[in-house]
């Protein structure tokens, strides 16, 4: 949460505004719906008139908005300031087509719109003592109009709900539900692209209507399909959206994606043990539903298998399907495919102002600036998102060094504009952290990769924001860590690039098909090289300099490794294949252990030691009979079981967790 009073000099997006007048209303609703909100993951801003310094919370505040929640209250008409700002979020609503949510407290509605009774006559006081002489009706008629339209929004009467907990439920269910924010802070050009695709699905409803969302990395496809699902996905009761399938697949390939598919759709978690199954049980589970399913990014699943099982899904389904050109004749019998072509000058100097002037227009003088760096930028959303990133709040002479690098660059060649921003990074710990999350952090907990980190003598929050606000990584609303594939992919090219200085000649103990990085993934950056053990890939020496991945590591284990594993902090070993870890594998710097899927029985045969020990991740270990003996663990802070169905007795400690 913001307030005006706030000491910090740099401006920030805010997801939702909440205007209101009176301390009462702010120490009762106002507070609660503002601690709920943010404890969903949106940043909010109290806009009242009873702040330090009201005149600093105007229109610029509005422009890095993207929701404004409005609380009417009986003594709302009775602020001049109100009034006045109502004015202004009622334009920057017809200006930039953001949302306006209007909340009745212990007032009718029809008070609000036709200002009647004693909101009205509050109205018109109010206005007799802020304007005079002919000012007087041009004023109140400006102000009448901002009320009468943020009335005729659709909003919520408090008197229809049995209590202030459930009203700001339903308020925030919905904020949760609006594309603005679950789609794009700035969704430049989006509109018409969402319109075109629904006006299709709709003259499909007789059918299965099957679609792919066909474009070049960073080009707008995951935005414009998270957009159509969230138009749309209030009308389906079996759905499920999966995005960047690359990340879900994990250690079980494509039978992760048929689980995580059938479980959102079904609702409740499935396993499956074969391809084979999984298509059984489609047929078997959906069959004459009405289902909508969305694939983001398309790289290897057969997705000919959906287009199969279309006769088996009720009439009305919907199907879509983002994938990159090379990947489209996979996709040959989608009913309709929808190419993402470049953004125009217009909408991508727009989107270039947005990200570097916080408004929808270049500053007068950077315009020309602007104007040039659209011009390399190609029209590709992400490269204008991540440059504008970088260039806010710099002068025209960064400006200028900044196109004096994009017009070294080979035409559509994104990544090297991509790396302009990382290379731009302040320190090396900034960048050394960004590796650290291409490598190893996509898709973990804030709080996980803070402990993790911080055990390694590094406080990451600093560099996080700085990543963020770079456009960088993104922080999901489920408060993980997310990155680009565009970006990733680039992180992955700068870590060959130093793996390969750090090889020289022994450069082929690291290269390997599935994971050509894998010896600098096993480090982290951030941390000196704090080795960590995670996916181990086969045909490497994992006894050399570097630990690598092997795919059986319990068959590695059982050799004399102690100065290999030795200050190793962070330890990943899914699908661990031992009935338990043996005792010659030092863990005991370890700050994390995460065996997810492991056919573990005991997590040792003799109890440990692990003073640093903060995680410890056993989920999903089916053949686990009993938890670890906590009083060799004082730093443990988070012991998750999540699906450990063969445990003699339950977890007593109040570290247990169901998931992370």
């Amino acid at each position: 949460m913001e307030s005006s009073s706030s000491s910090s000099n740099l401006p920030r997006m805010y997801d939702v505004l909440i205007n209101f007048n009176g301390e009462d209303i702010q120490r009762k609703f106002v507070s609660h719906l503002d601690s709920v909100l943010s404890a969903v993951g949106f940043t909010t801003f109290l806009n009242h008139p009873n702040a330090d310094n009201p005149l600093h919370i105007q229109q610029p505040i509005l422009n890095l908005s993207r929701v404004a929640i409005v609380v009417f209250t009986k003594s709302y008409s009775q602020s001049t300031w109100c009034l006045h700002q109502l004015q202004q979020i009622i334009k920057w609503h017809q200006t930039y087509r953001r949302h306006v949510l209007p909340v009745y407290y212990e007032i009718q509605p029809s008070d609000v719109r036709l200002q009647m009774g004693d909101f009205g006559k509050a109205f018109k006081a109010t206005a007799e003592q802020a304007f005079s002489g002919q000012q007087l009706e041009h004023g109140m008629s400006r102000w009448s109009h901002a009320l009468t339209k943020a009335a005729n929004f659709f909003g919520w009467d408090e008197s229809n709900y049995r209590s202030d907990a459930e009203l700001v439920d339903n308020i925030v269910k919905t904020v949760l539900s609006l594309p603005v924010l679950s789609v794009t802070k700035f969704p430049v050009g989006l509109q018409s692209h969402m319109e075109d695709l629904i006006r299709t699905i709709k003259y499909k409803s007789t059918e299965v209507c099957r679609i792919a969302i066909c474009g070049q990395g960073g080009s707008g496809k995951t935005t414009l399909a998270k957009a159509i699902y969230h138009q749309i996905h209030g009308t389906f009761t079996n759905k499920s959206f999966i995005e960047d399938i690359g990340q879900v697949s994990g250690i079980r390939g494509d039978l992760r994606l048929l689980e995580q598919l059938l479980s959102d759709v079904l609702n409740t978690k499935v396993e499956i043990d074969s391809f084979e199954m999984g298509r059984s049980m489609i047929r078997e589970k959906l069959s004459g539903k009405r289902v909508l399913i969305v694939l983001d990014d398309v790289p290897k699943f057969d997705a000919t298998l959906l287009w199969e099982c279309r006769h088996w899904f009720r009439r009305g389904s919907v199907i879509i399907i983002t994938t990159r050109p090379e990947n489209l004749p996979r996709i040959y019998q989608a009913d309709s495919v929808f190419r993402m072509i470049p953004m125009n000058r217009n909408e991508s100097l727009e989107l270039l102002s947005w990200h570097a002037f916080r408004e929808a227009k270049p500053k007068q003088d950077y315009h020309f600036l602007a104007e040039r760096v659209v011009a390399y930028c190609g029209g590709l959303p992400l490269a204008l998102e991540v440059i504008g990133s970088y260039l806010y709040e710099r002068t025209k002479e960064e400006w200028n060094r900044v196109l004096l690098k994009l017009k070294k660059i080979p035409k559509l060649k994104f990544d090297q504009i991509l790396k302009i921003s990382f290379e731009g990074l302040c320190n090396q710990m900034e960048k050394d952290l960004f590796l650290d999350v291409c490598c190893s952090f996509v898709g973990k907990g804030r709080a996980y990769v803070r402990k993790i980190l911080n055990g390694c003598g590094i406080d990451p929050d600093s560099g996080i924001r700085v990543l963020i606000e770079r456009s960088l990584i993104q922080v999901n609303k489920n408060n993980k860590l997310g990155m680009h594939p565009l970006l990733r992919e680039m992180g992955r090219d700068i870590i060959r690039q130093i793996s390969r200085k750090e090889t020289g000649k022994n450069s082929q103990l690291w290269f390997d098909t599935d994971a050509e990085y894998a010896l600098s993934e096993n480090a982290l950056f951030s941390s000196n090289g704090t080795k960590v053990i995670q996916r181990l890939p086969t045909g490497i020496d994992f006894f050399g300099r570097y630990p690598l991945e092997v795919i059986d590591p319990s068959r590695l284990l059982k050799r004399d490794s102690e100065y290999h594993f030795k200050k190793l902090r962070w330890i990943s070993l899914r699908g661990f294949s031992s009935e338990y870890l043996p005792n010659d594998f030092y863990l005991h710097d370890a700050i994390a252990i995460d065996v997810k899927h492991s056919l573990l029985r005991f997590v040792w045969k003799e109890p440990q030691v692990l003073t640093w020990l903060k995680v410890l991740n056993l989920s999903h270990s089916n053949y686990l009979i009993e938890t670890p003996d906590f009083s060799g663990l004082p730093s443990l802070e988070q012991l998750i079981l999540k699906d450990c169905p063969r445990l003699r007795e339950p977890c007593e400690s109040s570290k247990c967790s169901g998931g992370m």
